[in-house]
């Protein structure tokens, strides 16, 4: 390896100071009412993507529930509360963002 220049460690440093400058320099209050704006923005779309992939789980985990129940498996109780815990959490995550975010 070659020495470093000392011309580049001056230009990363000054590029460095600027970033951390224009970082520290904005409005914290207004960055945080500007991501919470956002969230609110997109949160109904998102609470029906998760009951979508709940109810995508719900599908998968019933053919999976139903493959061992007919094949007589011993293991089919557990697997039938897994997939079950599953979706209700799904659905039971996306109620209380719902309300953590103020969005009744």
């Amino acid at each position: 390896m070659g020495k470093v220049c000392p011309f580049r460690i001056v230009i990363v440093t000054i590029i460095l100071l600027m970033v951390v400058n224009s970082v520290l320099a904005q409005d914290g209050e207004a960055g945080i009412q500007t991501a919470t704006d956002m969230v609110k923005l997109y949160f109904a779309k998102a609470q029906l993507l998760l009951y979508a992939i709940g109810g995508v789980v719900g599908i998968v985990g019933a053919i999976k529930v139903y493959n061992k129940w007919s094949h007589g498996d011993p293991d089919t109780n557990k697997t039938a509360a897994a997939w079950f815990g599953a979706c209700i959490f799904l659905v039971v995550v996306a109620t209380v963002l719902k309300v953590f975010f103020g969005l009744q």
